[in-house]
């Protein structure tokens, strides 16, 4: 319910066979979305992107024109694609980094909070 899909302008929008597109989704004018792919709600694709077969993307994702996210990958909710992802990776975060290093990046922010709050 309430998922926009948009017309192509130069080349049409595609969706593959077996994907499935949750609610609250806005997928923008020329995307082509590969085959059995996963897009959960309130996910923001804007134009000319390019996704590969079975690829996931969790919810609140925008992913900005033009990006290439290559077959089989994963993306966290919430995260912010600005750049191509390479085919099967895990992605999280924003800008979207390979899921270990936000991991990483999440508790270097955590851990500086903590030592600032505490006066260290």
């Amino acid at each position: 319910a309430n998922t926009t899909v948009d017309r192509g302008s130069w080349r049409d929008t595609e969706i593959g066979a077996h994907t499935k597109v949750d609610n609250q989704v806005q997928i923008a004018h020329n995307v082509q979305i590969g085959r059995a792919c996963f897009i959960a709600a309130q996910t923001g694709i804007a134009g000319s992107v390019s996704v590969g077969d079975f690829v996931q993307i969790g919810g609140q994702v925008g992913i900005a024109q033009y990006v290439k996210i290559g077959a089989r990958c994963m993306i966290a909710g919430k995260s912010g694609v600005m750049s191509d992802l390479k085919a099967g990776g895990v992605y999280g975060g924003s800008p979207a980094v390979p899921i270990r290093e936000w991991h990483r990046q999440t508790i270097a922010l955590k851990r500086g909070a903590a030592k600032a709050r505490d006066g260290d």
